[in-house]
């Protein structure tokens, strides 16, 4: 019995230091999640420049081109902004890796090699395009709501601006797949 207890012991030890090193990485308030929170963003939207002009690459829909085109310019202005919300909360603009934004655009490549050129292959782009607005919709409505709960009006303000044109964005690709390019790819069935 009592190698048994000691061993419980050992385990519980040994769960309870573990723990104690995994939270000493971790947010301990709502300020260090929303911190934490606008790292990862700032590395996603950096990651977005470069991927957005390969999707604009591999379209061949000129609505389609234009609207990458189009988020590619709000997208470096969102990257700006950021580095602007980092500074109204006194914090240098850092990035982290984003492992969400990283997989939707490794899903988004898989789709350019797993797809022949044209109307296919850009309802594709379309789709990876909106599951990337939705991750940043989401993200930018919580980022302004932790602003707002923290009383950062100014920051909050400007990522409401940037989740207004996620917004914006995701419509228009919706309008672009549903008026041509859902319908000519759907005739080739």
């Amino acid at each position: 019995m009592k190698t048994n207890n000691k061993q419980t012991e050992s385990n519980e030890t040994a769960k309870k230091s573990g723990a104690a090193k995994s939270k000493s990485n971790a947010a301990s308030g709502l300020t260090e999640l929303f911190e934490d929170s606008l790292k990862d963003i700032y590395w996603a939207e950096k990651a977005l420049t470069k991927a957005l002009p390969t999707m604009a690459k591999n379209a061949t829909s000129a609505d389609l081109i234009e609207a990458l085109n189009a988020h590619l310019t709000e997208t470096e202005e969102h990257v700006i902004r950021l580095e602007k919300v980092f500074e109204l909360i006194g914090k240098k603009a850092t990035a982290k890796k984003c492992d969400a934004m990283e997989g939707l655009i490794e899903e988004g490549k898989s789709i350019l090699e797993e797809t022949e050129l044209g109307v296919v292959r850009d309802a594709g782009i379309i789709a990876a395009s909106q599951k990337i607005e939705h991750y940043e919709i989401a993200t930018y409505g919580t980022l302004r709501q932790f602003a707002e709960t923290l009383g950062f009006e100014e920051a909050a303000a400007i990522l409401e601006q940037t989740l207004d044109e996620e917004k914006g964005a995701d419509k228009t690709l919706t309008e672009v797949a549903v008026s041509a390019v859902n319908l000519e790819a759907a005739e080739l069935d």
